[in-house]
């Protein structure tokens, strides 16, 4: 699994977790629900900058972000 696959993996749990669609996760992290959905396939080289976005959206640092088993 490469590291986009990875990102879009971690998304899709936390969005899940918290019980978010896409749509209403992209309102919350000001980023188009189309890009959300990209991200979580994949199929995105997503910017440090969009993911400080989502790991805020989160209510996460970039480190808790990426702190997970699907990293290692």
């Amino acid at each position: 699994m490469n590291i986009k696959e990875k990102i879009g993996l971690r998304v899709r749990e936390l969005r899940k977790t918290n019980g978010l669609s896409q749509e209403k996760f992209s309102f919350e992290c000001n980023l188009d629900r189309t890009y959300i959905a990209s991200i979580e396939s994949g199929k995105r080289n997503v910017s440090i900058v969009n993911v400080e976005k989502i790991a805020n959206a989160f209510n996460l640092s970039v480190f808790d972000f990426f702190d997970s088993p699907i990293f290692q």
